[in-house]
């Protein structure tokens, strides 16, 4: 009878928890379990058939809950979409939020989207979200070239399992190695239309085998046709806007356009007076905001802020300024305006007026007209800089060469001539040799020296590189910071070889010597883009360095091994001496030892503990035999 009362316990207590799995809403996994308990307690036929038929119910009822979820999820980010076109400002902005919320809703490793280019005949990639190729990433397809260049064409959506396997598609070259870089096998792509017109294609894709089911193409679609309303939109909204604007400059009268050019030529004179008369960047910028009525922002041709009035920090739009760059004209952008300031067609740099989102022809001219005011102010700063570079490139030549006026030592005539540009020679310098690619020399010299007046330092061009005198105790990091900087910013590696720190005008040739020869050696080693000093090449370091520090050689490479066997009177070194000295042999190495070879392969193995697995690989076994032989020398001297 107990078993009879027990076994209808077990079946009642699998139902119980089986709801109760339910209400906290467990995993699909879970639900199996109380059948499972059931079974292994012993229940009846009977009890464990209603068991098993409860946990079928409660599985399917977990699944609709899941799709329904799923579901919500889907029309939440649908009217997301909607809410974002309806309040449109940013194109980008909505592109890149269709991309990420594919990605986000379909669980895939990247998404996509491409637009089609009419005059190429081609597709291009446009948004990506999750991304890591370059390559991936500047992609062009063809029309019928790839899934995408075939969805382009046909506008139907096609999916791939696997892709690199998948011969229904027109493989290429350049889309293979796109694809494979990015890791890409499951691909689904759908098309991006406008009425019966395909302007692009919408993807989502994963690194791994993926089929993707007729609820995931049907939504992707969806939010294809959201990015297609996007991309249509502001097509109208800019037509529109460009069209209010020739319609309002055609309406002006002929008495308030020759009001406007008396006041846009007054204002012509009084900028330029002010710039004759020594004003600064900001004293033309608050004139042309007091004129304008609104906030301004003056930027250098790399973006650099270099005034600001009347408005908080703003980034210069690229896209405007190579829009009145090419027109000759100031342009509307985002409820603001932008002018380049040009000299010819060189661009000098940009003003962005804030605060007035319709500007009439006459502001308008009066803008344009600052921006030639500023053109000029720009140059003469220009000029005034290059003269000063070039007096501080002079003294940074004579200052490594060692030679003052008349090409003769005289080293307190340099202290001295760099005290007059505020550069204290007691002072610890490094001596920083830049190389990089011809393509962006100039570019690279221009930001030395404006890198060099930010530390108080010097640079200047010598023997086809860049040098940089600049004030610091550490050499290294200074030159490792400024190579990645560079690098990054230039899109080109810029290898920097250093040398110091020295004090005194007497030092700095030989530190430049050194410098120069940390550069060869980086390039030579095949570390290009990468910044360091002598004293952090290794072996090669001690080897090119007029003042080797073999200290601190042997203590980077041996020092854990050192200070091992110091604390625990072990033999590590010894050993790798013996092991070393006989050919990397564990058998003639315990021979010499008089140990066990169980005993080698157990130092060796703690060697690898405190130097890395790396230890024995050709160019660290070669750092280390060259540092035990200047320990084994430094010791001989000691006990000599």
């Amino acid at each position: 009878m107990a078993t009879v009362h027990d076994s209808a316990d077990a079946a009642t207590a699998a139902l119980r928890e089986l709801l109760d799995l339910l209400a906290a809403d467990a995993p699909a996994e879970e639900l199996a379990r109380p059948a499972a308990r059931a079974r292994a307690a012993g229940a009846r036929p009977h009890e464990q058939r209603a068991v098993d038929e409860a946990t079928r119910v409660a599985q399917d009822i977990h699944r609709t809950l899941s799709q329904r979820r799923r579901r919500e999820a889907e029309l939440a980010a649908l009217f997301d979409t909607a809410g974002d076109l309806a309040a449109l400002r940013d194109l980008d902005a909505v592109l890149r939020a269709i991309v990420h919320r594919a990605r986000n809703l379909l669980g895939t490793d990247i998404a996509y989207l491409t637009l089609n280019d009419p005059v190429a005949g081609d597709t291009f990639m446009r948004v990506t979200s999750g991304s890591v190729s370059a390559k991936f990433q500047q992609l062009r397809l063809g029309m019928g070239e790839g899934l995408g260049g075939l969805v382009a064409q046909t506008a139907r959506p096609y999916a791939s399992t696997d892709y690199r396997t998948d011969r229904r598609f027109k493989h290429t070259g350049a889309i293979d190695e796109g694809v494979e870089e990015e890791g890409l096998l499951g691909i689904l792509g759908v098309p991006l239309r406008v009425g019966r017109r395909v302007i692009g294609v919408l993807f989502a894709a994963d690194r791994a085998s993926r089929d993707f089911t007729p609820d995931a193409i049907a939504l992707l679609t969806s939010l294809a046709d959201h990015a297609a309303v996007a991309i249509d939109s502001a097509r109208l909204l800019e037509e529109t806007r460009t069209a209010l604007v020739e319609l309002n400059a055609a309406n002006e009268t002929a008495r308030a356009h020759s009001e406007a050019l008396h006041r846009a030529a007054d204002a012509h004179d009084r900028l330029t007076d002010l710039v004759l008369r020594g004003g600064g960047v900001d004293d033309v910028a608050r004139e042309i905001a007091a004129l304008l009525d609104s906030g301004l922002a003056v930027h250098d041709a790399d973006g650099t802020e270099l005034a600001r009035v009347g408005t908080g920090p703003v980034a210069p739009p690229g896209q405007g300024i190579e829009a009145s760059r090419a027109g000759g004209r100031a342009v509307p952008v985002d409820g603001n305006w932008v002018c380049a300031v040009l000299a010819g067609p060189e661009l000098l740099g940009s003003l962005l007026l804030t605060g007035r989102a319709d500007l009439t022809a006459a502001d308008r001219r009066l803008f344009e007209r600052a921006g030639l005011v500023t053109a000029l102010l720009l140059l003469l700063r220009r000029s005034v800089a290059e003269a000063e570079n070039r007096v501080r490139g002079e003294l940074l030549d004579d200052l490594l060469t060692g030679r003052g006026p008349g090409r003769h030592p005289d080293t307190g005539s340099l202290a001295l001539r760099a005290r007059r540009l505020d550069i204290n020679l007691a002072r610890p310098h490094a001596v920083l040799v830049l190389g990089c690619e011809p393509d962006v020399r100039s570019r690279l010299s221009a930001e030395a020296a404006r890198r060099a007046r930010a530390l108080g330092g010097l640079a200047g061009a010598r023997n086809g590189h860049t040098v940089l005198l600049a004030p610091t105790s550490d050499p290294g990091s200074l030159a490792h910071d400024l190579a990645r900087e560079l690098s990054s910013g230039f899109g080109a590696p810029t290898t920097i070889g250093a040398a110091g720190p020295v004090t005194g005008a007497e030092r700095l040739p030989d530190a430049y010597d050194e410098a120069r020869r940390c550069l060869e050696a980086l390039e030579a080693l095949g570390r290009t883009g990468e910044g360091a000093g002598l004293s952090e090449l290794g072996f090669l370091g001690v080897l090119l360095g007029d003042r080797a520090d073999i200290t601190g050689y042997v203590d980077r490479v041996l020092g854990p091994v050192l200070r091992y066997d110091t604390q625990r009177g072990s033999e590590l070194v010894r050993t790798l001496d013996a092991y070393y000295d006989h050919g990397a042999s564990l058998a003639r190495a315990k021979d010499v030892l008089h140990v066990h070879v169980n005993t080698v392969v157990q130092r060796l193995d703690r060697v690898a503990q405190l130097l890395g697995p790396d230890w024995n690989t050709p160019g660290r076994a070669l750092e280390i035999q060259v540092a035990l032989r200047l320990h084994r020398l430094a010791r001989q001297r000691t006990s000599g």
